[in-house]
């Protein structure tokens, strides 16, 4: 990963985080909204997992076609 994915995956991941905390800290109903907050933080990492994945696939193939 370059220095700018990093610093962006950081930048996305830290507001995802914030904004977890903001709405458990500051909601009445916490229980739905733990739930909903919950699942979607959880398929964020998951899409996120398959599309690094995808691209160190793509890198390493490169990679193996550039020393070939």
């Amino acid at each position: 990963m370059t220095k700018q994915t990093k610093i962006l995956a950081g930048v996305l991941a830290g507001a995802a985080l914030g904004a977890v905390v903001a709405l458990v800290v500051s909601s009445d109903r916490t229980d739905d909204i733990k739930g909903k907050v919950g699942d979607w933080f959880c398929d964020l990492l998951g899409s996120s997992k398959d599309k690094l994945s995808t691209m160190s696939e793509l890198v390493k193939n490169t990679l193996s076609r550039a020393k070939a």
